[in-house]
């Protein structure tokens, strides 16, 4: 028995398409890299998810963590204190994210080493003068 496929009206191959928006926020590293902190370690505040995430600045994971509420991937909540508190985690939208993004960050990790070989041996090709190349 076949199993029949749900049709949608999103195609993000379509230049017009609102999917491509999406794509281009989930495909961003802080994103994916938040996406999987907030799935493996559960809420965080902004200072553990800003440890968590090396590199990253606080107008970059202020815009990311922004536009992945936007996008209703995550919930930021606020405890009035003092300091303010403010958590951040993943919502059921987001966590149906979870298992995908994980898994291309573990393929990152695993391959890199081939990455690095195949990149080293463009590079030595590229920097090869065209006239010698055959």
């Amino acid at each position: 028995m076949a199993t029949q496929q749900v049709e949608h009206p999103y195609d993000a191959f379509n230049a017009n398409c609102p999917s491509r928006r999406l794509l281009d926020t989930i495909g961003d590293k802080w994103a994916s890299l938040a996406i999987v902190a907030l799935g493996l370690e559960g809420p965080l505040r902004y200072t553990e998810l800003s440890n968590r995430i090396a590199g990253v600045s606080q107008k970059m994971l202020t815009q990311t963590l922004r536009n992945l509420e936007r996008d209703g991937l995550l919930t930021r909540t606020v405890t009035p204190s003092v300091p303010v508190r403010t958590d951040y985690e993943l919502t059921p939208l987001g966590h149906s994210l979870l298992v995908t993004i994980s898994h291309l960050k573990d393929w990152a990790e695993e391959h890199m080493g081939e990455v690095d070989s195949a990149r080293a041996s463009y590079d030595a090709r590229d920097a090869t003068p065209r006239a010698v190349r055959t």
